[in-house]
């Protein structure tokens, strides 16, 4: 531990260097080349904002609009970056006239780190990305820029875990963390500019699309794992033993996810079930299949829900598929007239009424109005119909059949059959009597 002599030794040799400094003529010529530098550069940066075009006023319609708006856009980061310049020069300069330029190489550090806040505040919208850059890639530049790489570097491949022939350095933990998120974000950015690529082929049919999406999201991902190998150093002895390692979690933890992408891959393949379809699951919860993801399926309701169902329970459940070949769909009204009513004269007059909406179809089948039973209260029709749909969210039109067929029998004067009872008191003339002797 030091004692008080040597730590009042260090004090005094900090001291000495600091007077010297201040006492020498190259401190005080850097310290005016570091202020003339920072008023050239906001002096310059202020003349070119007044008159470039590009600077002056934010452009609304020409060529390039784009890329002009961006470069508007930037006008606040011209003057730290004139400022960076005029102090690389202003650093030249005093290695030229003075011998000496480290005051303002320091200032240019610090310079070029406020440029790169700036620019990290302007771009990175993204929180972690945001964070990760401030609180990580600006201690690295000012390290950088200071000369203190090599050692940091060192340092860190110095420190290190070894077991066996396995050592995991500091090092090493830092590029697989900043190498696997970089290839990982290139990689997702990739697969999905190329799945929209190959969702947009609408000359292809979706089952072919949806599969080559998945292909693509599957390669990419291959490659950018290989890549991040390539860039840790690993060999194919390390792949062999991730491989087998993987194998076990997937025979014991990893089971279910590893069921749910085959699964994933067989509709696909098998297309039971496509992007589009109305699916009614076997609890009866019903909804449009938006996507056909790796591990899952996404039905979307008309109540603006999202049902997340694991591709596997495609596999080993039933479910119903309304529109896998064919979208038109039949539906049934059903009513009731009294018995008061000419029976015969109901179906003509109730297709004719259905069949003007415009979404029933005549095809596979006209509109068919029949007697189905004969009932305590009325005699039982319904009417049977094809649309081309299914009756919900917007295509919601069992309501106006109903409504039809209300206001054609209202029009043809036949009244809808309303229950009735009848009550007979048994004995009620004896119980008269008796009360009234």
């Amino acid at each position: 531990m030091p004692n008080l002599d040597s730590l009042k030794a260090q004090a005094q040799h900090l001291l000495d260097i600091l007077v010297g400094w201040l006492s020498s003529p190259q401190f005080y010529a850097q310290v005016i080349a570091i202020v003339a530098a920072i008023l050239i550069g906001r002096i310059a940066a202020k003349q070119v904002l007044a008159k470039v075009f590009l600077f002056n006023a934010e452009p609304s319609e020409g060529k390039l609009l784009r890329y002009r708006k961006l470069l508007f856009s930037c006008r606040d980061l011209l003057r730290p970056l004139l400022v960076v310049l005029a102090l690389m020069v202003a650093a030249a300069g005093c290695d030229a006239g003075v011998g000496s330029s480290w005051l303002v190489r320091l200032a240019g550090t610090a310079a070029v780190i406020s440029l790169l806040y700036s620019v990290i505040m302007r771009f990175l919208h993204n929180p972690i990305g945001n964070a990760a850059a401030r609180w990580i890639g600006l201690p690295v530049a000012a390290v950088y820029m200071f000369g203190y790489m090599p050692q940091l570097i060192a340092w860190l491949d110095g420190t290190a875990l070894q077991a066996g022939n396995i050592r995991i350095s500091a090092l090493a933990v830092i590029k697989a963390t900043l190498f696997g998120a970089l290839f990982f974000a290139i990689g997702r950015m990739s697969s999905n500019a190329g799945q929209k690529v190959i969702r947009d082929q609408e000359t292809v049919d979706i089952q072919t699309r949806e599969l080559a999406a998945k292909a693509l999201e599957l390669l990419v991902f291959c490659v950018v794992g290989l890549l991040l190998m390539n860039v840790l150093g690993l060999d194919l002895t390390t792949l062999a033993v991730f491989g087998g390692a993987l194998g076990v979690g997937l025979g014991f933890g990893l089971q279910q996810i590893a069921s749910n992408f085959i699964s994933g891959i067989i509709i696909l393949l098998e297309r039971s079930i496509k992007v589009g379809d109305y699916i009614e699951l076997e609890d009866g919860r019903t909804g449009i299949l938006r996507d056909i993801n790796m591990r899952s399926s996404t039905l979307a309701t008309w109540d603006g829900k999202d049902i997340m169902v694991p591709n596997e329970r495609f596999i080993t459940t039933r479910f119903v598929n309304w529109t896998h070949a064919d979208p038109r769909q039949r539906y049934e009204v059903p009513f009731v007239v009294a018995y008061e009513t000419d029976l015969h004269n109901v179906p003509k007059l109730i297709e004719k009424a259905v069949s003007s909406h415009k979404t029933v179809l005549q095809e596979p089948e006209p509109v068919s109005c029949e007697l189905k039973k004969f009932g305590d209260f009325g005699a039982h029709f319904a009417v049977k119909f094809w649309v081309n749909g299914i009756d919900d969210g917007p295509n919601n039109f069992t309501s106006d059949v109903h409504f039809l067929v209300w206001d054609a029998l209202q029009k043809g004067g036949i009244k809808l059959a309303t229950p009735h009872h009848q009550v007979a008191i048994l004995g009620a003339e004896n119980l008269i009597m008796g009360k009234a002797k």
